[in-house]
């Protein structure tokens, strides 16, 4: 129950376990609410994934290496009497991504559409003259789904209410991505070209649901950003901000345990004490944090055992390299999609073993934007290779080094022939550092898979189902991966928590009025 301060007021305490995007942006939500808030992180700095390695003046994101749809996190600031791109300066960047396909050809994402069919005519004429339609058909299909990604999903029911009924005929659920882009483009390297995104959320393009189409979208019609000092300098600037509000920040505190009375959480428990609470929102990644924080006793619909049965995403292996001089000519993000990249999927998310011929692969070259991220005359580039989660097939420690030299190796298909004899500063990360370093479950960096069975109501709920006062925030939980729509889980979850206290949010938030204000201002094709 809440507690009465000094002057008599009713004093409602939240602890939050994970100062992750997720984390911060619910410590600012609810801290605006009036309620006292407690974030205890186990590391060393806030942000999780979306944080800063330092090293000898080079700086590098860990995760997320740019912003796509700010619109959400615009709103949270403004809801706390900030202003995101005063706190944290964008570009927006153009070309937003170079593709470099391993089947012939490369194609400059632009959202210019007469630049972008131009670019698409260079490979395939027939499907430059249908991106109009693409973009048309995929406006209205965000414009209308956009509010339920906004709205919790507790149970079967919330699937029939009339406007999910009426949104079946235009998000086709009984279709793939690929399948839905062949409505629209011939050419398999233009498909591969709108439908890589999926990746956002660790799945295939052959088997992630067309809804999905929607990301690729996003980027063109609301643009894809790079913040200054890099997306770690999100992070810093919400921690910074919710303290100015109140919140009490507590890091190198891992929490060893939730405290429950009967079914209810009442507080965590660190080494060092015990924090009580009325609510708990959980930041970590969902499905190693139950099993860590939680008895499986108090666990009915996600046991140990029903966990263990989800499927999960594909992980990465990671190179954060600070070298000598730059690579001016190649682009800020560049992503090269292997030439039989099926059976690279395959290998990924079915065979669970490593492709050493040919991967498919993310480079970015962030210092041809941003030179603050590196020492003068240096530059830093941040390699990403796809790989399966944690499997009995691929042993990291004796497949580490071979794997490396593949990465290496296949930059030079970009040009970059001489990265090694450069390199200044070098660390790595493989799936398994992802689950011992980031508590991620099988070290999958995209949470459950995005399947049809493991979404909206399926997936765990943003007012967690197995128990009272506990609720989920992150890639975890509805709506999924992805900083978006992370956000949009604060939200959610936030204002799911204040109705549960009684109490009113004081920032208000209707999707009719943000999806006019947004698609108003929209770039049209």
């Amino acid at each position: 129950m809440p507690g009465i301060g000094k002057q008599g007021k009713r004093t409602d305490r939240v602890v939050i376990v994970g100062a992750g995007p997720g984390g911060l942006a619910s410590a600012m939500l609810l801290a605006k609410a009036g309620v006292q808030v407690t974030v205890v992180e186990k590391r060393g700095k806030v942000g999780g994934r979306t944080a800063t390695i330092e090293q000898d003046g080079f700086q590098f994101d860990i995760g997320p290496t740019f912003f796509l749809y700010p619109q959400v996190l615009r709103e949270i600031f403004a809801a706390t009497g900030h202003s995101l791109e005063k706190e944290v300066p964008m570009v927006r960047l153009d070309p937003q991504y170079r593709l470099v396909f391993g089947g012939g050809g490369q194609l400059d994402a632009t959202s210019d559409v007469e630049r972008m069919k131009a670019e698409m005519a260079r490979i395939s004429p027939r499907d430059a003259e249908k991106l109009d339609q693409y973009f048309r058909d995929n406006r209205k299909k965000l414009e209308r789904f956009a509010p339920i990604l906004q709205t919790p999903f507790e149970s079967w029911r919330d699937l029939m209410r009339p406007e999910m009924l009426k949104l079946l005929p235009l998000v086709r659920p009984w279709r793939s991505l690929d399948d839905d882009l062949k409505s629209h483009f011939e050419d398999e390297r233009i498909r591969l070209g709108f439908s890589f995104q999926s990746k956002y959320l660790g799945m295939s393009p052959f088997s992630c649901p067309s809804l999905f189409s929607i990301l690729s979208f996003l980027e063109y019609e609301h643009g894809v950003f790079h913040p200054i000092g890099g997306c770690g300098a999100v992070t810093q600037a919400m921690a910074r901000i919710a303290t100015e509000m109140g919140v009490t920040i507590q890091l190198d505190t891992p929490v060893e345990e939730l405290v429950f009375e009967g079914r209810r959480a009442v507080g965590v428990r660190t080494a060092n004490e015990t924090l009580k609470a009325d609510a708990v929102v959980m930041n970590a990644d969902f499905a190693q944090a139950a099993q860590r924080l939680i008895p499986n006793h108090l666990r009915r619909r996600w046991t140990n055992e029903k966990i263990q049965k989800k499927r999960f995403s594909c992980s990465t292996f990671m190179m954060y390299l600070g070298i000598e001089g730059s690579y001016d000519e190649a682009a800020h993000h560049t992503i090269y999609l292997s030439k039989n990249y099926q059976q690279n999927l395959q290998d990924i998310e079915k065979n669970h073993r490593l492709t050493m011929e040919d991967p498919s692969f993310y480079v970015q070259n962030a210092c041809v934007t941003d030179p603050s991220l590196a020492p003068e005359g240096m530059s830093t580039l941040y390699v990403l290779v796809p790989v399966t989660h944690e499997s009995a097939n691929v042993d990291w420690a004796k497949q580490e080094q071979d794997f490396r030299a593949l990465a290496l190796k296949q930059l030079g298909k970009l040009g970059m022939t001489d990265v090694e004899r450069r390199i200044r500063v070098e660390k790595r990360m493989t799936p398994a550092t992802w689950d011992t370093n980031f508590g991620l479950h099988m070290g999958a960096t995209f949470s459950m898979a995005h399947s049809l069975d493991q979404m909206l109501h399926l997936r765990p709920h943003n007012r967690f189902e197995d128990l009272d006062g506990v609720y989920l925030v992150g890639g975890g939980t509805h709506p999924g991966s992805g900083l978006p729509v992370i956000f949009e889980s604060a939200r959610i979850s936030s204002r799911l928590l204040l109705n549960d206290l009684e109490l009113e949010p004081k920032w208000h938030h209707s999707p009719q009025m943000e999806q006019s204000a947004v698609f108003g201002t929209a770039r049209q094709a």
